[in-house]
């Protein structure tokens, strides 16, 4: 069981969400996104982190948005915990991005194409914050395990791992919902719902995603048993910097969760 703040996560506790837009595009969307999700998941008892990326260094066009950086996004994420107080995650690419981020962040996420970067897993051990590797597209899950002895021999021993879907054929995706039960045995699961619906590349110097398959993975997901929910949400996605085509609606999102709960209350009694 993993704990952060007053959230716990795993061990047969109430599915947790983690959410927010894909990329900090300004302080006052992080601000709407914020407010809206802490009111939705409010009203029906889920336990809430906030998720932004100050900087998406994975991109498939040199031009494509990237966010603020280090330092703007980590003060934008810092008003956010101070107005909202809400434990947050975001993203870290390299090693000397560890130390500055925990200084704001809660939870040091690790993305899917670095899950196997040893120095960048041991640098975000030795701050002491809880971390959440997303399993690489071309891994198998069983090979997060490595991850997740990297992570304790650091001195880490708040983890989390995320499945995002694994790479099948050209531009595609798909989820073995096996890997779920595969990966907690080594760490509490979460499902990276939007990810896991994405095109990678698709769009030709973008990524593209398939948004109307996100809630069916979610509850299918739920009544598996996953210990969090991971979901990029925005107020217009279509208008969105980054990630748009997988992303959801801030007006689906209630119906969604609602579902959710539902399907987490029955799963673990």
């Amino acid at each position: 069981m993993v704990k952060i703040g007053d959230i716990e996560i795993g061990q047969g506790r109430p599915l947790a969400l983690i959410a927010g837009p894909c990329v900090i595009e300004s302080r006052e969307l992080c601000f709407e996104v914020a407010e809206t999700v802490q009111n939705i998941t409010a009203k029906l008892g889920i336990p809430y982190l906030f998720k932004a990326s100050f900087d998406k260094a994975n991109r498939s066009s040199i031009h494509s948005a990237r966010g603020p950086g280090l330092e703007e996004g980590l003060n934008i994420l810092q008003a956010v915990k101070e107005k909202y107080a809400l434990p947050l995650v975001s993203d870290i690419h390299e090693p000397g991005q560890a130390g500055p981020a925990a200084e704001v962040l809660d939870v040091l996420q690790i993305p899917a194409f670095l899950s196997r970067q040893t120095d960048l897993l041991v640098a975000s051990a030795k701050t002491g914050k809880t971390v959440n590797v997303k399993k690489g597209q071309f891994l198998a899950p069983w090979d997060m395990k490595n991850a997740v002895d990297k992570l304790k021999e650091a001195g880490c021993q708040d983890i989390l791992l995320t499945e995002r879907g694994s790479s099948f054929g050209y531009n595609n995706l798909v989820v073995d919902f096996r890997s779920l039960a595969i990966m907690r045995d080594f760490a509490p699961v979460v499902f990276d719902a939007t990810h896991s619906v994405q095109l990678p590349g698709g769009g030709g110097t973008c990524s593209s995603g398939q948004r109307q398959f996100v809630s069916g993975l979610s509850r299918a997901a739920a009544a598996f048993g996953i210990d969090a929910l991971f979901l990029e949400v925005h107020p217009d996605p279509d208008k969105a910097l980054c990630d748009g085509p997988n992303m959801v609606s801030l007006q689906e999102l209630p119906e969604l969760l609602r579902s959710i709960k539902e399907l987490d209350s029955l799963v673990k009694g």
